[in-house]
């Protein structure tokens, strides 16, 4: 549906020059394109995975170290942290990540596939098979050497990514598929920050917990007294981002804490809504009709504005402003900040580094497939689950190829798992390896496994959804 026109003397605000604008909107208009693309996201991350990875072995990669490892200091007073730029990305810009990851959760378990344990059955055991078995795999190639920390990263799927692949293959994918491959990657996040808090944390320091602590009920007296701005609630949150890194535990916890503290529930409503636009929009009428200064417009504009941000939950209402932020901005960054290896330094011949790009990549490729047919087969087969409607076994066996996709999460653990030097390489290697094997796989068995839409279907599903939309 195309945006209705503005009202005459609306296109442009006062003081505009319009051939600047309209020069600016022709730059703009095909960006806004890109990005309504469901795989826009995906195209970026992979852009930036190129251009990190040519980088590195460039002539210019002392430049690319050397930008990393900037000091950037931040802080107030006499209270300055100062890192290199590298940590300002993986420790404290991941944790927008992980606080819509946390957003996301806490949504599927009010009101999606996660609020019904009958219908989060299956995707919980798609998941748990698709974590366990390329953990197992990659700790049998790897048993007995040093390499074996590195056995929780083949065990996350980048849901971005996977995502972006299935809207590659269009209308044949159903859109149940779609919904089952959300649950589960959301599931497998859940896991990976489980693994992530458990595992990959060292140096536990009580003194941490009690700032976290803090930072903790700050939050939830804030949330007690009825505080509605999400600006509020920053203080308190780099108090427990700050309480959770002394601690030793990987900060990023921090955002999924608050992601699952973010009330799930509006508080206006669609029909608060509407009844306190109404009211207010009288009132603006009558005061604007009178000759009341521009002032007086104030009260109702901000009575229109308090309803209209409290129409909706505020998990719904931050996931939606966060998640461009995070799909095209903070992902891109990480990737081009953690995925530049300089081949020089991977010597594959070497017996720790090859074990671990080969348990990396049969954990991706063939864990996650096995893993996921498997639980689920299991699952269906002792009547604790049905598959959805819809979702037929080939179906299914295609969500297992396209959740080996890992990359953003994979090199996130990849990071935690191994210290700088050629096995965390090695990983990020055998991450971009295993993600690009998926994809390709993918895309390749959507076709084969997936009937295509026939033109009369496809013809039927528009016809509905218009229609559907026209009603709304």
């Amino acid at each position: 549906m195309s945006k209705p026109a503005p009202p005459p003397g609306l296109n442009a605000p006062p003081g505009v020059w319009s051939p600047a604008q309209h020069a600016l909107q022709r730059v703009t208009a095909p960006i806004e394109r890109f990005l309504h693309v469901e795989a826009a996201s995906g195209i970026l991350l992979l852009v930036a995975a190129l251009v990190a990875l040519l980088w590195a072995n460039s002539p210019f990669r002392a430049s690319y170290e050397h930008l990393w490892h900037t000091p950037v200091s931040m802080g107030i007073g006499e209270w300055i942290a100062s890192k290199p730029l590298h940590f300002w990305i993986n420790d404290a810009l991941m944790v927008v990540f992980f606080f819509v990851v946390g957003l996301e959760i806490r949504r599927e378990i009010h009101e999606g596939e996660l609020s019904d344990i009958k219908r989060a059955t299956l995707p919980i055991a798609a998941a748990l098979g698709g974590m366990l078995v390329p953990a197992a795999i990659y700790f049998a190639v790897n048993h007995g050497w040093p390499a074996k920390s590195g056995w929780g990263v083949p065990m996350a799927t980048d849901i971005a990514f996977a995502v972006g692949v299935l809207a590659l293959l269009g209308k044949r994918v159903p859109a149940a598929i779609r919904v089952l491959l959300l649950a589960l990657a959301i599931i497998d996040d859940i896991g990976a920050i489980i693994v992530i808090a458990v595992f990959y944390s060292s140096g536990f320091s009580w003194a941490g917990v009690a700032i976290a602590g803090l930072g903790l009920g700050g939050v939830g007296i804030l949330r007690s007294v009825g505080v509605r701005s999400t600006a509020a609630y920053v203080i308190p949150g780099v108090v427990l981002w700050a309480g959770i890194l002394i601690a030793g535990v990987h900060p990023t916890i921090a955002g999924v804490i608050l992601g699952l503290l973010t009330p799930a529930s509006s508080w206006y409503g669609a029909r608060g809504f509407l009844v306190t636009a109404d009211q207010a929009l009288d009132q603006f009428r009558r005061r604007s009709g009178q000759g009341h200064d521009a002032r007086d417009l104030l009260e109702p504009l901000a009575r229109i504005a308090e309803a209209q941000r409290e129409a909706v939950p505020p998990v719904v209402r931050l996931e939606a402003a966060l998640h461009p932020w995070v799909a095209y901005g903070i992902m891109p960054i990480f990737a081009l900040a953690n995925a530049g290896v300089d081949l020089r330094g991977v010597n594959l011949a070497d017996s720790a580094s090859a074990g671990v790009v080969l348990g990396v990549v049969l954990g991706l490729v063939v864990g996650k497939l096995v893993g996921v047919l498997l639980a689920s087969a299991i699952t269906v087969r002792l009547g604790l689950a049905a598959r959805p409607r819809g979702v037929t076994w080939r179906g299914i066996a295609l969500v297992g190829v396209v959740a080996g996709i890992g990359f953003t999460m994979a090199i996130f653990i990849a990071n935690l798992a191994f210290p700088p030097g050629a096995m965390l390489g090695a990983a990020k290697i055998g991450v971009l390896i295993a993600s690009g094997i998926s994809g390709v796989s993918a895309l390749i068995a959507g076709r084969f496994l997936l009937p295509a839409v026939r033109v009369d279907e496809l013809v039927a599903t528009t016809a509905a959804e218009a229609e559907a939309s026209t009603e709304l």
